[in-house]
């Protein structure tokens, strides 16, 4: 039996020192979470997570390893769609998708929300 997918996005309004004063949002998460506010039936269908930027970000380590930490992720309950392109780790077993534009082409297969218009 299929899992949920797991989506994980940071928490907005998070400081970084090395960038600026902040309070900063991730440009990509935002975009992730607009895309939760035109089709709200995704939160039934995936766990959805918010993780600190600060790193390490422990939830996401354990699914995917310290190399793959960045937000947004999606990693996959299951098999993707066919045709869908995602990254695959190796010791924990676990599919997942990484970015914005890869997690929205996913969502629209997967879960029958529109395609970016490109």
């Amino acid at each position: 039996m299929k899992s949920r997918d797991q989506l994980f996005l940071l928490t907005p309004l998070f400081l970084d020192r090395a960038a600026g004063a902040g309070p900063f949002h991730c440009p990509e998460c935002a975009q992730i979470e607009g895309l939760l506010g035109y089709f709200p039936f995704l939160r039934s269908r995936l766990d959805v997570s918010y993780v600190d930027f600060g790193r390490p970000r422990p939830a996401i380590i354990a699914l995917l390893g310290a190399e793959n930490q960045s937000c947004p992720v999606l990693v996959l309950g299951g098999a993707a769609p066919a045709g869908i392109a995602v990254l695959h780790h190796v010791p924990t077993n676990r599919d997942f998708v990484a970015g914005a534009a890869a997690i929205a082409t996913y969502l629209a297969a997967a879960h029958g929300i529109s395609q970016s218009h490109p």
